[in-house]
């Protein structure tokens, strides 16, 4: 491994950035203070690792790409679908292999690799990392709802419909019929 880890701190530092990038889409939707990518970034990895469990893929892989699928917006920003019908996104790739450049080649091709496979969708955890980032807009416009925001309805079922594992599905289903406190209820005994 290379000594000079300047561009590593660099990407650190650069990562941090998607705390503060508010996910475009939202605020579209009539949400004042939508999420972060980084926000976002947390529960898809973790959704991403049960589906994978459930899908019987590797839960670890599936959640490690899932932790990778939106640093490019770092560089991009957080490109919502109506801004993509005018100004599509930078290559994922192109974009991850500028933001490796000078970090040590292990470090580089494994981050390279990773946002290939999960772009290429070819592998059971790279689609269950997909269906995760899905989900987990669905679940966020669920929560988003529950305040009493304005409906999500075409959000929640946009996201449903690019699910592509029956065990990103089922939940997905499941999450429709629930709201996001209703795990609390459960917790402290009371009915739904």
């Amino acid at each position: 491994m290379a000594d000079d880890l300047s561009a590593v701190a660099r990407f650190l530092y650069e990562a941090g950035t998607l705390k503060h990038t508010r996910r475009t889409g939202w605020w579209m939707a009539g949400v004042n203070d939508p999420e972060s990518v980084a926000e976002h970034s947390w529960r898809t990895p973790l959704i991403a690792s049960v589906i994978a469990k459930l899908e019987g893929a590797d839960p670890a892989r599936a959640a490690f790409l899932a932790v990778w699928h939106d640093t490019q917006e770092t560089r991009t920003g957080d490109v919502n679908h109506l801004g993509k019908k005018y100004a599509p996104a930078g290559d994922p790739q192109a974009v991850t292999a500028d933001q490796t450049a000078g970090m040590p080649d292990v470090l580089a091709s494994a981050i390279r690799e990773l946002v290939a496979e999960y772009e290429a969708q070819d592998s059971p955890e790279a689609v269950c990392a997909r269906d995760a980032d899905k989900l987990e807009c669905m679940l966020q416009g669920i929560e988003y709802k529950a305040p009493g925001l304005r409906e999500h309805a075409a959000v929640d079922r946009n996201s449903r419909a690019q699910i592509a594992t029956e065990t990103g599905r089922r939940p997905a289903d499941e999450l429709l019929g629930q709201g996001p406190l209703d795990w609390l209820r459960n917790a402290l005994g009371e009915k739904a």
